[in-house]
């Protein structure tokens, strides 16, 4: 080593004779990185590997090569399995190469396989269900083997697997899978452009749904469907001289297992009630079949519907099935927010913020399974206006204003009062009730609609006091420049009265909560319109009938 920088390594070297080339590699000693590699003519005797990592130790090799030259080595790109037998892997292909060494290594031995293939990908077989392997590529010619690349861990499925397809979305481009086991609310997502998804790891015996929708390039989600393995897990005890078995239902399913006391029926129609028996069979032939074992699997609940007792706060209630262990509700938001819920009672609490669309489905369970499908609800819940503003227009007339809402269709505006409940139903976000009356306190509620949910019935009231308009009874002069005018008191007490005149040049005013008071400095000659309002806690009224003075 000649220097060292933080990013590269310079070598010097002694020539060797017959070299045509030298090939130098760094690799990481404790990092998973891949390694590096600088080639040089075979009249050099220095040279140096850069773009390295900071503060790492690599272990250094030099090569002297022949005209023949070993290729360059390749590259894992990515390995994956979807089955438990075989593992995929995607590699870069490299110049000079005529073919490739496929090596998977089992980690916790020496044991290993290798694959020739031609080109990427590749896949191995012959392997192990569940079981982590080191994989490695080499690259082949006429020279050799190169060396081995940097290797990449992977671990094959256990035999239970399921494969997923479906018909291709007109303009979907993503597609998003849920998987969710029965009696769990752990679920795994994932997404794909394909139209097979193979979800692996998976419990033999055991109920999983899957829920997938298409989206468009938009971010929008269509309809999502779901679909459930029902299988029927059929056990029995091995019996002496038993080279095979045979399960047989009822209505005429039927599977098998040599080497192990137990088979899977699927699929499984619901509400019907069937039984199943073993045969035991050898090179002699089939024994009598065993006593029978009933089953029956639930069928999906024939009503399901959403409650919303407060604000936020919802159920999912359906009607009760027969042969039921538990229930699996699931309950999904347009947003792709999920929750399930695992009860045994006919209701699932859950948090409906306002403006979501919320899809609800329930699934009962037993022993023999679940449902194999459910019915899906739609729940939606307008939220109610934040900026409800009410203003009198006259003295019969209030007029509500808001914004509008996500999730509404349609507003109800009521007024409400002892005697009397006044309606307005409109698209519009305002509202003018009329034939209203004066030194009222009217409690006022905005109910956004929806064609799904109906109308919120949690939105809060906005109060409004209309009073009065008051009247001038007649003006009396007290002396050359003063005046007192007398008016009416209709609104209730702790009213504030002000009459105001007003001229062509000048206004005077002045107030009082009993019947008159005076206007004064009132120049002579002039002529003045003299109104009156009242000011209460609600507001000021409008002005009453005016008069001239």
């Amino acid at each position: 080593v000649f220097t060292v920088t933080s990013k590269s390594i310079t070598m010097q070297w002694t020539g060797h004779t017959g070299a045509t080339t030298y090939k130098i590699t760094a690799t990481p000693k404790n990092s998973p990185e891949r390694p590096f590699f600088a080639q040089f003519s075979g009249d050099s005797v220095m040279g140096s590997v850069n773009s390295l990592s900071p503060n790492t130790v690599y272990t250094v090799q030099l090569e002297a090569m022949d005209h023949t030259l070993n290729p360059d080595v390749p590259c894992i790109v990515q390995a994956y399995s979807k089955h438990s037998d075989s593992i995929t892997v995607v590699f870069t292909e490299v110049a000079g190469a005529t073919g490739y060494t496929l090596r998977a290594m089992f980690q916790s031995s020496d044991f290993f396989s290798e694959t020739t293939v031609n080109s990427s990908p590749a896949t191995v077989v012959g392997l192990q269900p569940y079981t982590n392997y080191k994989l490695s590529i080499m690259s082949i010619n006429s020279g050799g083997r190169s060396q081995a690349s940097h290797a990449i861990n992977a671990l094959t499925p256990d035999d239970g697997t399921i494969l997923v397809s479906w018909s291709p979305v007109d303009n979907a481009v993503l597609y998003v899978l849920c998987i969710i086991q029965q009696g769990s609310s752990t679920r795994l997502k994932v997404n794909t452009t394909d139209h097979t998804m193979t979800f692996g790891d998976l419990e033999a015996g055991t109920t999983y749904c899957i829920k997938g929708e298409a989206w468009d390039s938009e971010g929008r989600a269509g309809d999502d469907l779901t679909v459930c393995q029902i299988t029927i897990t059929v056990y029995w005890m091995s019996v002496k001289g038993a080279e095979d078995y045979l399960a047989l239902t009822t209505n005429g399913q039927n599977c098998t297992n040599a080497a192990r006391n137990h088979c899977y029926i699927s699929p499984v129609g619901c509400g019907q009630n069937h039984s199943v028996s073993v045969t035991a069979f050898n090179s002699a032939g089939p024994s009598l079949p065993s006593p029978p074992a009933n089953y029956i699997t639930p069928c999906p609940p024939d009503n399901i519907w959403v409650e919303e007792t407060q604000a936020d706060n919802c159920s999912v209630l359906w009607d009760e099935v027969p042969v039921v262990d538990f229930y699996m509700a699931f309950i999904k938001r347009d947003d792709g927010t999920e929750k399930s819920c695992n009860t045994t009672g006919t209701s699932c609490h859950f948090l409906c913020g306002c403006g979501y669309t919320y899809l609800t489905s329930v699934f009962p369970f037993n022993q023999a399974g679940s449902s194999p499908f459910a019915h899906v609800q739609n729940y939606t819940t307008p939220c109610c206006p934040e900026d409800v503003a009410l203003k009198s227009v006259s003295t019969e007339t209030l007029e509500i204003t808001w914004s509008p809402v996500k999730g509404s269709e349609l507003y109800q505006t009521t007024a409400k009062q002892v005697d009397q409940v006044i309606r307005c139903n409109d698209t519009a976000p305002v509202c003018a009730l009329s034939d209203l009356r004066c030194n009222t306190v009217y409690s006022v509620v905005v109910s956004p609609c929806s064609e799904l949910r109906g109308c919120n019935g949690t939105c809060p009231q906005h109060t409004h006091e209309t009073p009065c308009s008051p009247e001038i009874l007649n003006m009396t002069q007290i002396n050359q420049s003063s005046y007192r005018v007398l008016f009416t008191t209709p609104n209730a007490q702790n009213t504030d009265y002000t009459i105001t005149a007003t001229g062509r040049y000048d206004t005077h005013t002045c107030s009082g909560r009993n019947m008159s008071c005076e206007l004064t400095q009132l120049p002579c000659g002039s002529t003045y319109e003299v109104t009156a309002v009242a000011t209460t806690s609600g507001g000021r009224s409008l002005p009453g009938y005016s008069s001239i003075l």
